[in-house]
This record gives C-alpha cells, sequence and structure tokens, in this order.
C-alpha cells in the first residue's frame, strides 16, 4: 500500500508536469480563450469565469475516469 506522503510526491509532480504541458501546449491550444468563456474588462476591473473551458476539462475528466473504471473490472 502507498503511504500518504508517497501519494502526495506522486500527485505534486503530476500537478507541475501538467503545469510545464500547459505552458507549451497552451500555445497552440487555445483553452481559456474560447468562444463561450466570459470575459468582462472595465476602466478598474477585469473579470473572466472560463466557462466553456471549464466544461471541455469536466467532459475529458469525465471519459478518462469512466475508462480507467471500465478497464480496472
Amino acid at each position: 500500500m502507498i503511504s500518504v506522503s508517497t501519494l502526495l510526491i506522486i500527485l505534486g509532480g503530476v500537478l507541475v508536469a501538467l503545469g510545464v504541458l500547459w505552458m507549451f501546449v497552451g500555445q497552440f491550444l487555445p483553452l481559456g480563450r474560447i468562444p463561450g468563456d466570459i470575459a468582462v474588462e472595465r476602466e478598474n476591473v477585469k473579470f473572466y469565469f472560463p466557462f466553456a473551458t471549464s466544461i471541455i476539462i469536466s467532459v475529458v475528466l469525465s471519459l478518462l475516469l469512466w475508462i480507467f473504471a471500465v478497464f480496472r473490472r
């Protein structure tokens, strides 16, 4: 069984890898700037909510977790 500290180290490494990947892939894939994302810019206020991006990420993660669950059986 994996200890909690080992699991946290692995999850941290995965998050760092995803961040680096996002930094390079983000130049070519405009996630966060697609139609459906809400952006309001006024004189002193900027408000941004990535609505469509959140839905896309949610669908992709749901599909991945479903695939892992199917193959785990």
